[in-house]
């Protein structure tokens, strides 16, 4: 079971970071996932984070983001840095296909 927490509303050239915490999942031994949904578009890959602590992002996040893994907590978080209204999205955290219920993000002056 995957629960994100830490949306919010906030101003363009704000950060926020997301935390998704699993239950009930042998959380170091899986890849884990951040995945992003606009309203009227489909769900998008932002980052990627391996068992060893790798991460990858999608090219269109200019490295404005950071995901980072915590095996102990069995938590990952994403730190979003200068956030503009494109990036207002309900944001998911996803393991070998269980989703958590999301977490809104909203940027608007």
């Amino acid at each position: 079971q995957l629960e994100e927490s830490g949306g919010g509303l906030l101003q363009p050239g704000g950060h926020l970071t997301l935390s998704c915490s699993a239950s009930e999942t042998p959380f170091t031994i899986y890849r884990m996932h951040w995945y992003r949904q606009a309203p009227g578009k489909q769900r998008e890959l932002v980052a990627t984070i391996t068992t060893t602590g790798t991460a990858t992002y999608a090219d269109f996040l200019k490295d404005r983001f950071t995901i980072t893994r915590y095996n102990a907590q069995h938590t990952i978080s994403l730190h979003m840095n200068n956030l503009q209204s494109d990036d207002t999205a309900i944001y998911y955290c996803e393991t070998l296909g269980a989703w958590g219920q999301g977490t809104q993000v909203t940027v608007s002056a």
